[in-house]
């Protein structure tokens, strides 16, 4: 058995947390603390927002992570039956991109290989990187199930994928059809709408001259102007070539010859008609459009219209395809720079203008996206997005913070459009849809139910091919909160009965769109027949702003100024990486990421062990017999930490972590240990009272239990070195918080405000803290300081204080509150000092005086603010000029 003179030796002189964290993560583990089932406890579920198995957490992922695994922790030591679902999604194009990228590495190709050869070196990607995701989720402390572990291409789940595409497809939701849709040239795959990210840039507007002809062929020249063809402008030279027409407005007086007219397009001289719809803005531009159905959405509705040809210049790629006719196989920003070339020097280009104009990107691979036709599976949105709208307008589903992000899930909603859900691509999972050599296609769970609906349908036997697409990754995850418990394939079952729905969804602002809003979708489409509470995935969403670095740009790899989440945790501890993320991301809002942040962590740390390291000095001095003479001092510690605890209680009700960190952080390093364990400790050599003693072991272990969900590992460890233990912190129970003494918290205010005036005033007289001083207080209330005096006296070094209306004059005079302070010392009194500060506080008062007052006079503010309020601008006015009066009467006093 260790003695106590061994165990402080023991002791590291700083708070080392690796040991720790692997000691703890592994003990919690074999506890099966996080492991739940369903029982007769309140069920708290969270699902994590199954990060892309492509690769290693961001911070993003790691403020994510901290927010979910603090809300499940609090949960947990507050009588619920906690259960947070870990997993990670299959992201079809940026793991299909990684996964191509691997296999160049070792020199094959992805077209050299057949779909299950491929597929076999995607898993063995995902088993690689997906460990990687987890053990970063464990070494940052979460607190998962780990037998609840699920992935987007599970075979339970892809088969309630399956189930789901069906069944939509049954309902008429699910269509396949040839649309304009956003093409990816990088990963040759179709995007939805919201995978296009916008930017506005400064590009180029190019006035080219097209040559006119008549029926017979013959030069078409201006009647009025004698101008040869007609001049268009455009963004993309690179289209001509897939023009099928150029338009102008019917009502156009300067086009109104042109009618039967052709235009020939530049350096291919194909004859292309001249068209007119109102469509055309004659005074944007020339007034005369070029259209290029293929390559354009506004372009392809003129020529479904017009029934015009369309052509396609390009490939999958992004190069230019043989109907281009010039430049071949070229990229197609390559080509752009050479057609301009061309045009110009063949004087097509009458002129160039700088262009304020939007240009689309993937926001899978970064590049600019090309409107494409495309034949591709959608979902009709429209039905399915009017229920998710009511249930949040209805209050059903809480967005936090609402003021910020309910405007954005609204219009969005409002204005949503089908979503094309098939990508082409091979990692992902696979549309259930089988067509014969005709081209007929039947929609089954699997081949064998396939077969059987064909034969069905058509009568005979066929050879049957699936669809080569694979399903957008989202389609899959807005799932997520039912299928983590087999609700799609399990309907009904006990976990999905129990868990579902969801207590809070913590994701970023950024996936509203792709995820949020078609989860809700999902979940009241799959629930109908149960009361919309039942039916929802979640009750509250919380927000977390965007990461970004100390210049405000979002951290990402790309810019390579996001850093390694396990080199932070090896540099400066989990406790401290997670303390520092949250201390600077308030609600919603974005947080700038600085590594200083994580060094004031490490730092409260070392604070949190030092006070343990004090604390355990003490347990040798206890004395039994001793009264608590500092009674005070606990009698305040435990009002204040009451009042926190209720504040706390209300800022997690508001999600408003970030508060209620640093209202632990405050009580912690300031209140406790700069103040109580000040008052508390025994003098040198000394003995402490048991009581007092004891009550501050109890202080500290509330204090750890409320610090324990931001950091586990530390507030775990000290709970233990404290003193024996039975239970581990992280599901010892909080006890229901009891009202705060508000007399002792005034007191204690009071006491705080005197000895850090007292210090400073000593400070500036150049009076030693050896030094013995006699303090005089003038006060019309002299009972207040009954209960601190004793403390106040130790803390300054005045062995005598003399509390009366009416005071003796010190050498040193200062103002707190109210009263007026004296100091009694052998040193000669710096009253020019003196008089200097009391100025200062004079001017401070005067300025809060008059802005008190101007609020006040404000009749608007009177009538509206609530009396309460209005009560509390008065005494803080009353307060306020019963300072300046004792300061003038002190500065008086000194001239006298």
């Amino acid at each position: 058995m260790l003695t106590f003179a061994s165990f402080m030796e023991e002791l590291s002189k700083n708070y080392e947390p690796a040991a720790v964290e692997e000691k703890w993560n592994r003990h919690w583990k074999e506890k099966q603390y996080f492991k739940s089932v369903p029982d007769s406890r309140r069920p708290f579920t969270v699902v994590i927002p199954p990060p892309n198995v492509t690769g290693v957490l961001h911070m993003g992922h790691t403020l994510n992570e901290t927010v979910q695994d603090i809300l499940v922790r609090k949960a947990r030591m507050s009588g619920f039956n906690a259960c947070w679902v870990p997993g990670s999604d299959h992201a079809s194009i940026a793991t299909e991109a990684k996964v191509v990228g691997m296999l160049k590495e070792r020199g094959i190709d992805k077209n050299s290989l057949s779909r299950p050869e491929f597929l076999k070196y995607a898993y063995e990607w995902k088993e690689k990187y997906g460990g990687i995701i987890y053990s970063q989720i464990e070494k940052l402390g979460c607190s998962v199930d780990w037998d609840r572990v699920t992935f987007t291409m599970d075979d339970e789940y892809y088969k309630a994928v399956m189930k789901v595409f069906v069944d939509l497809h049954g309902k008429g939701l699910i269509y396949r059809g040839a649309r304009m849709i956003n093409w990816d040239p990088a990963a040759q795959t179709a995007l939805s709408d919201e995978e296009v990210e916008y930017k506005d840039l400064q590009g180029k507007l190019y006035y080219i001259r097209y040559s006119l002809t008549d029926e017979a062929g013959k030069e078409i020249i201006h009647p009025l102007t004698g101008e040869k063809g007609i001049v268009i402008a455009t963004q993309r030279p690179e289209t001509i070539m897939g023009d099928t027409a150029v338009c102008v407005n019917p009502n156009d007086e300067r086009y109104a010859h042109l009618k039967n007219a052709k235009a020939v397009v530049p350096l291919i001289n194909r004859s292309i008609p001249i068209i007119f719809d109102a469509y055309v803005d004659p005074a944007f531009g020339t007034g005369a459009l070029k259209v290029t159905p293929a390559h354009d959405i506004n372009d392809y509705n003129i020529g479904l219209k017009h029934n015009l040809e369309v052509v396609d210049t390009l490939n999958a790629d992004g190069t230019l395809s043989e109907a281009a006719q010039i430049y071949v196989g070229e990229d197609r920003f390559a080509a752009r720079k050479k057609i301009i070339a061309g045009l110009s020097g063949k004087g097509f280009i009458v002129k160039e203008e700088e262009y304020a104009t939007r240009l689309g990107y993937s926001q899978r691979t970064g590049v600019v996206v090309e409107p494409r036709i495309s034949t591709q599976w959608f979902l009709k949105m429209k039905p399915l997005a009017e229920p998710a709208l009511q249930a949040v307008i209805d209050g059903g589903i809480t967005i936090h913070p609402g003021d910020k992000f309910l405007a954005t899930y609204k219009y969005w909603l409002e204005n949503v459009k089908d979503w094309c859900i098939s990508r082409q691509l091979w990692w992902g999972q696979q549309i259930p849809a089988w067509y014969d050599e005709k081209g007929n296609v039947v929609v089954a769970e699997n081949e064998t139910a396939a077969k059987k609906l064909y034969v069905a349908q058509y009568g005979e036997d066929n050879v049957l091919t699936q669809d080569e697409d694979v399903l957008d990754t989202w389609f899959s995850s807005w799932l997520w909160p039912m299928e983590v418990f087999k609700g799609i394939s399990d309907p009904g079952n006990k976990d999905i009965a129990y868990y579902y729905p969801t207590s809070v969804l913590v994701t970023g602002q950024d996936i509203i769109f792709f995820w949020v809003a078609r989860m809700i979708m999902a979940g009241l489409e799959y629930n109908k027949e149960k009361p919309l509470e039942k039916a929802i995935p979640f009750k509250d969403v919380y927000f977390t702003g965007m990461v970004r670095d100390k210049q405000g740009r979002k951290m990402s790899k790309q810019l390579g100024n996001s850093p390694e989440l396990l080199k932070l945790i090896d540099d400066y501890g989990a406790d401290a990486v997670r303390f520092g993320i949250m201390i600077s991301s308030p609600a919603g809002n974005d947080l700038l990421f600085d590594n200083a942040s994580l060094e004031q962590g490490k730092f409260f740390n070392n604070k949190l062990w030092n006070a343990l390291k004090l604390v355990k000095m003490w347990e040798q001095r206890v004395d039994d017999s001793l009264p608590a003479n500092d009674h005070f001092a606990t009698q305040w510690f435990e009002s204040r930490l009451n009042e926190v605890k209720a504040e706390v209680e209300k800022l997690f009700s508001e999600f408003r972590l970030s508060e209620a960190l640093k209202t632990i952080y405050s009580l912690v390093w300031d209140d406790f240990c700069s103040w109580y364990l000040e008052w508390v400790k025994p003098g040198f050599e000394q003995s402490i009272a048991a009581d007092v003693y004891n009550k501050t072991v109890v202080y500290f272990t509330e204090l750890l239990q409320l610090l324990h969900p931001y950091m586990p590992f530390i507030s775990e460890e000290i709970y233990h070195l404290l003193e024996e233990r039975k239970e581990d912190l992280c599901v010892k129970q909080f006890t229901p918080v009891a009202s705060a003494n508000n007399i002792r918290l005034s007191e204690g205010e009071l006491l705080k405000q005197s000895i850090t005036a007292l210090r400073d005033a000593r400070v500036k007289s150049r009076i030693k803290s050896k030094d013995e001083i006699t303090l005089h207080i003038e006060t019309t209330d002299p009972g207040k300081y009954d209960p601190i005096r004793a403390i106040l006296g130790r803390q300054v070094n005045a062995p005598t204080i003399h509390i009366a209306d009416t005071a003796e004059k010190g050498n040193i005079s200062l103002v707190i509150g109210k009263d007026k302070f004296y100091v009694h010392s052998a040193l000669p009194a710096d009253h020019a000092m003196q008089k200097e500060q009391l100025e200062k506080d004079l001017v401070y008062q005067n300025g809060f005086l008059a802005s008190i007052a101007k609020k006040l006079s404000n009749e608007r503010f009177v009538q509206n603010a609530k009396p309460e309020v209005v009560e509390l601008e008065r005494k803080k006015m009353a307060d306020a000029e019963a300072k300046i009066k004792a300061i003038a009467e002190s500065l008086a006093q000194l001239e006298g």
